[in-house]
């Protein structure tokens, strides 16, 4: 089954999902992708979202309320990733990133193996439902600029500019 409910953040309210395998879907109630998101996670489930709660869900409020104090920096939850191989091997790097850092879509690129997939990688990037836990907001243009970010770029900002923050780091980004 799948189990849906909403958390409110600084950020706004969050649409959370689970399954007994982890958490599938933790992104923003207003993102324009999110209906066609939670459709990819009900086909690869096999069932549709259940309004409902999840012990994974205690974990998740209790974990992000952390991360939006400063004092969390990574994530120990189960995650339940429905998408095709592609993208599950691009949201997998992207956990890789650290906390405060960020990395382009090429360099993204180059560590899946293949340097000339950068539009595949950020068309990727921008269909992962596991927003925060799973850090896109980290992914920024070669050239530094904020592109893209199914949230808005208010929040990538936001949400780099709180890392930035807590991380002790003061360098405008961080691309290795």
């Amino acid at each position: 089954m799948l189990f849906l409910s909403a958390i409110k953040t600084p950020l706004g309210i969050m649409r959370m999902g689970a399954t007994d395998e982890g958490i599938c879907l933790f992104d923003f109630e207003y993102r324009k992708s999110i209906d066609t998101i939670m459709k990819r996670i009900e086909l690869h489930a096999g069932c549709s979202f259940t309004e409902g709660e999840h012990p994974h869900f205690e974990i998740l409020k209790e974990q992000i309320h952390e991360y939006f104090l400063g004092t969390r920096k990574d994530f120990n939850i189960p995650l339940y990733f429905a998408g095709s191989q592609f993208q599950i091997n691009v949201w997998k790097i992207l956990q890789n990133i650290p906390y405060g850092e960020t990395r382009s879509y090429k360099k993204q690129s180059i560590l899946l193996g293949n340097e000339k997939a950068i539009r595949a990688v950020a068309g990727a990037n921008g269909e992962n439902g596991i927003a925060i836990i799973v850090p896109c907001h980290r992914v920024i243009g070669e050239n530094g600029s904020l592109t893209g970010y199914g949230g808005g770029l208010q929040r990538k900002q936001w949400l780099l500019d709180h890392e930035r923050k807590h991380s002790g780091k003061t360098d405008q980004m961080n691309l290795f």
